[in-house]
């Protein structure tokens, strides 16, 4: 297929009434009465975001899972979104029919749908970018910079998955569930919890605990200090020891949520997010920085933050 047999084909199905079939150079999207829209645009390349050979449909949802985290941690619901995508020549057109289908499960699952965008070619490896559009009430955005101190440290689920995940992908840890492994190729993201009024602040963990926490504490002028024993952590992760806890921390791409939350507002923070645990792990202070404690009270001495991405 060429490049407009492709689009008809595969992606028009997947476009919404504001999409216009995909038959116009742009899309005519009305948002809903008294919301605000909140726009998001994260990408993914081949050998850095994900390996050759992984799964096309789990490629395509991970890029829609990892913008809908970034609404997720502004508070925001998704309305709808917009891909470019460049592609290698002589990719199989069975790569691009198993794309178009993870893209098809996550819009129905999420209830989103496709806008337009761009195609082109590449000269060797997969490039791909999804911009995404939600909406929140009228002046409701959860923000990096509106923490206080005394305010708890909360995250949801369990950290650490996807990084022991992407070690089992490349064949240096064992993964006999295969947990890890999905964990890494396909996040959860938290979409729909009712935070407004509960969260101070919040951020996804796509860079690692520690660094991502981090930007909070920045943009609010404050230091952290967390327990590691308290950092939540699946019973798969467990299993391979004390050793992984940096990796745990400071890996990323989890995909879960870091949230700053008054200590009597912790009921209503475990009633909005009903169906996913949130644990506690510290708490925000005067000053500046991440701590991480050990169990001696100790500061740990982290070789690194988070991911880099330069």
């Amino acid at each position: 297929m060429d490049e407009f047999e492709r689009i008809k084909a595969l992606f028009a199905p997947l476009a919404g009434e504001a999409g216009l079939g995909l038959k116009d150079d742009a899309a005519v999207l009305a948002p809903p009465a008294g919301r605000e829209l909140v726009l998001t645009v994260d990408q993914m390349l081949e050998g850095v975001h994900f390996l050759p050979g992984d799964d096309p449909a789990l490629i395509a949802r991970k890029l829609l899972r990892r913008n809908l985290s970034d609404l997720a941690a502004m508070g925001a619901m998704p309305l709808a979104y917009l891909l470019t995508t460049a592609l290698p020549s002589l990719l199989p057109e069975e790569w691009l029919i198993g794309f178009a289908a993870g893209l098809e499960a996550d819009q129905r699952q999420y209830g989103i749908t496709l806008l337009g965008g761009d195609s082109s070619s590449s000269r060797k490896d997969i490039a791909l970018t999804a911009t995404f559009i939600g909406h929140v009430a009228s002046g409701q955005a959860l923000r990096r910079n509106g923490a206080k101190a005394g305010d708890g440290i909360w995250v949801t689920g369990t950290v650490g998955d996807a990084a022991l995940g992407l070690e089992a992908r490349r064949g240096r840890l064992a993964d006999d569930t295969g947990f890890l492994t999905r964990r890494s190729l396909l996040p959860d993201p938290r979409v729909g919890f009712s935070l407004s009024g509960i969260a101070n602040a919040a951020i996804d963990v796509s860079d690692g605990l520690v660094q991502d926490l981090g930007h909070i504490c920045r943009a609010s002028g404050l230091a952290a200090l967390v327990q590691a024993s308290l950092v939540p952590i699946s019973p798969e992760a467990a299993a391979h020891g004390p050793n992984t806890l940096e990796l745990r921390l400071t890996g990323g791409d989890d995909y879960e949520l870091l949230l700053a939350v008054p200590p009597e507002k912790s009921d209503a923070l475990r009633a909005a997010c009903a169906g996913v645990n949130v644990t506690r792990i510290g708490v925000f202070q005067p000053g500046d920085g991440v701590q991480v404690l050990g169990d001696d009270g100790a500061a740990l001495n982290l070789s690194a933050h988070g991911w880099k991405h330069f």
